[in-house]
């Protein structure tokens, strides 16, 4: 999953663009019947068939007016799958916030279990320019998702929440504040098996520390996780130390330490840790390696798929994580 372009399929189903230049003979509107048909006058999917994406694009309509129309066309009732596209910055007259947008209408949204909050690439908006509010509310509005996601974490907030039906939460970001880390820390998740941090550098406000992820790498809070990815770290090589000794990693099948900072150190101390040859997938892409040790971490694992994709060279002392502005 990439952020320079948008999503084509989620949750295994391909992904309908509802936008700005979405034109529909709109039917039922007002009667929650939403059986909108396209301009040439062939039918919209079946609501429950596909994920809908809904968004605007920068000095065009407003993303409220897209979501109202979304709203009036689409059978809501059935939809299982939304994306939220771009909805606007401060500096647009049309911004809005899809979080209070959509708590307002959770009730027309009956069966929704998978919600991606910000599908919106680069040419529209760099990751760490995306504008959020606190989205503690959508886990009460919408106490059946089972995937939740988030790219972007500008103004991001989030109290610990609890979900007995949560099983994927990811967060895409230049910067994770360490306050949304420690309340996805303390959130009761006993179901949830995958989870996603983009930690990001401090320039861009991801200023957790590795001890602000103690809660995830005990373990004892999610029972049930079986992928953890701790990514995009100007501090991969502590968390890589930190996860050698990690009680977690024991129950783990994948695990993902991409794109960040590691270094000869950080993979020197993930070889002297506990094995990690129970493992089906480790994800190190985008990392400083030097040539003996890409060798050694695939010769020290042989039964495990291991990504070693993207091999970087610092410039001078500087190294880069793969995701920052």
């Amino acid at each position: 999953m990439g952020v320079y372009q948008h999503l084509e399929e989620y949750v295994g189903l391909p992904v309908i663009t509802f936008n700005e230049d979405t034109d529909v003979a709109e039917t039922g509107e007002g009667d929650g019947e939403g059986d909108g048909h396209g301009a040439g006058g062939d039918p919209l999917p079946p609501a429950g068939e596909v994920a809908w994406s809904v968004g605007t694009s920068f000095d065009e309509e407003a993303f409220g007016d897209v979501f109202a129309r979304f709203l009036r066309t689409v059978d809501t009732a059935e939809v299982t799958a939304l994306i939220i596209g771009y909805w606007g910055a401060s500096y647009d007259s049309g911004a809005a916030d899809p979080v209070a947008l959509l708590t307002e209408v959770a009730g027309s949204f009956p069966k929704l279990r998978a919600l991606f909050l910000g599908d919106i690439t680069g040419e529209e908006s760099e990751i760490s320019w995306i504008e959020h509010s606190d989205i503690t509310p959508l886990f009460a509005a919408f106490p059946d998702l089972e995937r939740f996601e988030v790219r972007g974490a500008q103004g991001l907030g989030l109290d610990p929440i609890k979900s007995d039906r949560l099983k994927v939460l990811r967060f895409e970001s230049g910067g994770l504040p360490a306050g949304v880390v420690r309340a996805v820390g303390a959130s009761e998740l006993p179901n949830l098996e995958h989870l996603d941090l983009w930690l990001g550098e401090d320039n861009y406000g991801g200023d957790a520390t590795v001890a602000d992820l103690a809660p995830f790498l005990g373990g004892e809070r999610l029972p049930a996780l079986r992928h953890l990815g701790l990514e995009d770290s100007e501090i991969q090589d502590e968390i890589a130390a930190a996860v050698a000794g990690a009680p977690v990693v024991a129950r783990l099948e994948s695990l993902s330490l991409a794109m960040g900072v590691l270094t000869d150190q950080g993979a020197e101390a993930l070889l002297a840790g506990q094995p990690l040859t129970h493992l089906r997938e480790l994800d190190l892409h985008h990392h400083f390696l030097s040539d003996a040790m890409v060798e050694r971490v695939r010769a020290a694992l042989p039964g495990v798929q291991v990504n070693l994709d993207d091999q970087e060279k610092p410039d001078g002392d500087w190294h880069y994580i793969a995701v920052s502005e």
